[in-house]
């Protein structure tokens, strides 16, 4: 059966408690929510059961390959696709976020970031 990635905003209340809740039994959050959601349907429709063991802890294949390239970029590679990434949401539209935590790993680093942001603020 094939899965679907989805988005959903959730009270943080209820995922503090699916946290809990797949902690104490061993399975992901995903796994949590899928039951609920399969309890909540089940008198609905019954035929609506998944084999467990699609899912599993860890990263999908997808996700652990896009780790390991990313991982295989130098500091300042990362640092560029970021701002590739930020023009990009730019151009199409979408705002910065202003929430952010910038770390540098010297002080001329951090000049030089001032230094661009005075020419291109986000």
């Amino acid at each position: 059966m094939a899965l679907s990635r989805i988005s959903n905003t959730i009270p943080e209340d209820l995922i503090v408690e699916a946290d809990r809740k797949a902690g104490a039994l061993d399975r992901s959050r995903s796994w949590v929510l899928v039951e609920a959601l399969r309890q909540y349907l089940a008198p609905r429709v019954a035929s609506v059961r998944e084999p467990e063991a699609q899912y599993v802890v860890g990263l999908g294949p997808s996700r652990a390959a896009q780790l390991e390239a990313d991982l295989r970029l130098t500091p300042e590679e990362r640092v560029y696709a970021a701002e590739r990434k930020l023009l990009v949401d730019e151009a199409r539209g979408r705002p910065p976020t202003r929430d952010r935590l910038l770390t540098f790993d010297r002080y001329e680093d951090y000049l030089e970031w001032q230094r661009r942001e005075a020419v291109r603020p986000w």
